[in-house]
């Protein structure tokens, strides 16, 4: 058996697999609270985390109803992007910046200046550093915290604390490291220079992470805390990765052909590449995979938050919300939210707050508003479709994850905005499924230097065609009039060049 973790934003999810079945055995979850300040300030407690792992875990083996010494692997997916800083003593030097963190924007685009804009910084990296990627958060953190910054002895992502936590080691995976904006994901190797722009002295550098592969363990578990989990003190750690890495994974999308769209508190769409195929698209991340290949994603920074927004302000549970929405048309009868409550990556407007279009005496009406909210995070993904596409990446069908992905309507909505086939996966917690793949492959590695990930993913894996869904022709030409409605909307109020109309291009 093999324990999954995924360490979101929400809260830690825990999943117990049995790897030669292929059955998922239990699950747990545990939630987090974020700290918050109007000023982008994305936060939260490690301790949290910790805590929250303990709780998911004991419920996933409760749930199973099976002694935790039968564990043999764990993996760990955690949220790309965030900053953990340790001292040398190995304490949490402040909370964890996140992802979704847009206070150092502004530390953001003077390092992307400093690389030569969007092109300098594709050239060098192979991505382009965004707000909310890590190597922003540490400028940040030396002009603000700087006697904070002083003692940094280690610097860590969040899947890569919890493997410290689990095993004293210090190290991550090529798949996480991609997104920090000091790693090169051609070469996969860190890039120092960037880290001795910040920091001459060379503490940054200093205190980076070894890299490991994909397949290679961490380590095992450190005895005192296998005992207090219940877990056998030779348990294997996996790598881990990213939560988007590990959703690739848990959703057998290891090698080419496959789209897998996550609809969480981020929107996200990925496919896998074999080779470093560098988007000429900024917005597009040609990030390593958890793998062993690589991961072009583009993320929305809105999705759930902002459907949870709406549902706060007219006081609707899930149900009342979700009937709303289906009552109004396609289009939301003219009104259109752009939903950049926490600004947005995709589209790039990393300062941009939310705001409602359209709106006449007429339209105003609690089941527009809850219409406008979700189509409006769905043309973000829209919008990131496009950018894919034009890219030279296709499916034959999207896979759907995430929690709403559980939505029958929403679902359809993909499906029509898309024009393609959408399918869930039958477990749509991914990325703990992906971690607990991956901690089996890491295992199986151990004795079997040749044992494939990809043996493993049939068999754990499986599509849940009861929830597919085909796009309907009327709907998808009536989304197509709401989405330029959209576009040009972005055009218009941010002068943002929008991606190639692709409205015409088949998926």
């Amino acid at each position: 058996m093999y324990l999954g973790i995924d360490c979101g934003t929400q809260g830690t999810k825990a999943l117990l697999l049995d790897a030669d079945s292929g059955r998922v055995l239990g699950q747990g979850s545990a939630s987090h609270e974020l700290i918050s300040g109007p000023n982008g300030r994305r936060e939260q407690d490690t301790k949290q985390w910790t805590s929250a792992f303990e709780k998911a875990t004991a419920a996933a083996l409760a749930e199973a109803g099976v002694d935790g010494s039968q564990v043999l692997g764990i993996g760990v997916s955690g949220q790309q992007h965030g900053l953990v800083t340790l001292d040398a003593e190995g304490q949490v030097l402040r909370p964890a910046k996140l992802w979704c963190d847009t206070e150092s924007a502004n530390e953001n685009q003077r390092l992307l200046d400093w690389l030569g804009g969007e092109q300098g910084s594709l050239e060098r990296l192979g991505v382009v550093i965004a707000p909310g990627y890590t190597v922003s958060k540490l400028l940040w953190m030396k002009e603000q915290h700087p006697q904070l910054f002083e003692r940094i002895a280690h610097i860590l992502l969040p899947h890569d604390y919890l493997n410290y936590w689990l095993t004293g080691r210090c190290c991550s995976e090529y798949g996480d490291a991609s997104g920090t904006g000091y790693f090169n994901v051609r070469t996969r190797e860190w890039d120092c220079a960037i880290l001795r722009h910040i920091d001459p002295g060379g503490r940054l550098e200093a205190a980076l992470p070894e890299l490991i592969e994909s397949d290679q363990p961490v380590g095992r578990l450190r005895p005192a805390l296998a005992k207090r989990l219940g877990l056998n003190p030779q348990t294997i750690v996996s790598s881990g990765g990213g939560d988007n890495m590990m959703g690739a994974i848990g959703t057998g999308n290891i090698r080419p052909g496959a789209i897998t769209m996550s609809l969480g508190t981020s929107g996200t769409l990925y496919a896998y590449a074999d080779q470093p195929r560098i988007s000429a698209q900024p917005s597009v991340a040609t990030f390593c995979s958890s793998s062993g290949g690589w991961l072009p994603l583009i993320c929305t920074m809105n999705l759930t938050n902002a459907n949870g927004a709406i549902r706060d302000l007219l006081q609707l549970d899930l149900e009342a919300f979700s009937a709303l929405a289906a009552e109004a048309p396609i289009g939301a009868a003219g009104v259109t939210m752009l939903p950049f409550l926490n600004g947005e990556r995709v589209p790039a407007l990393p300062q941009a707050t939310a705001s409602l279009h359209g709106l006449t005496a007429d339209n105003l009406t609690r089941a527009n508003l809850c219409r406008a909210v979700i189509e409006g995070v769905t043309f973000g993904l829209r919008y990131g479709l496009d950018l894919l596409r034009d890219s030279g990446i296709h499916s034959q069908r999207i896979q759907l994850i995430g929690g709403g992905a559980k939505s029958p309507m929403w679902r359809q909505m993909v499906a029509d905005m898309m024009a393609a086939p959408v399918v869930c996966t039958r477990h749509s917690e991914a990325a703990a499924l992906g971690g607990a793949i991956q901690a089996a492959w890491c295992n199986a590695r151990q004795s079997d230097p040749e044992a494939s990930l990809e043996v493993l993913c049939e068999r754990c894996v499986s599509i849940d065609e009861a929830t597919a869904v085909e796009p309907s022709a009327n709907a998808v030409n009536a989304y197509e009039q709401a989405y330029r409605r959209y576009r040009e909307l972005i055009a218009t109020t941010y002068g943002q060049q929008t991606p190639p109309d692709l409205s015409t291009v088949a998926p």
